[in-house]
């Protein structure tokens, strides 16, 4: 008998949020960190308010709301905000970050189709 533990038309969506949310924080916390983190507050604060977004997001997917593309498509936009002010910066945690921010984004813009 096979257990479903997921819903299945979300999990590849689900998995990058959670990933990226995970990424965020570590970003979040390395970029506190820094020499001179003043210089990188608005990394820090898209940081905290991805990673927050792409859990909420993994959530509303994992039960199915009616909300999900809603969630998405602003997640998809955090996401992408994120990346672009993540590319900014040149420590290979800000690298990583807007790279999965970017991946992120292309996957919530496409399940929010």
């Amino acid at each position: 008998m096979m257990t479903v533990t997921s819903n299945e038309k979300y999990q590849k969506c689900i998995d990058i949020c959670l990933e990226c949310a995970q990424v965020c924080e570590f970003c979040a916390t390395s970029c506190l960190n820094e020499p001179d983190p003043k210089m990188m507050a608005g990394c820090i604060k898209l940081d905290r308010d991805c990673a927050d977004i792409c859990v909420l997001a993994a959530q509303f997917m994992a039960r199915d709301s009616e909300f999900s593309m809603e969630i998405c498509s602003l997640c998809a936009q955090v996401c992408k905000a994120c990346g672009d002010e993540c590319a900014k910066f040149p420590p290979e945690h800000c690298k990583n970050c807007a790279d999965i921010c970017n991946r992120c984004a292309v996957e919530c813009e496409n399940m929010a189709k």
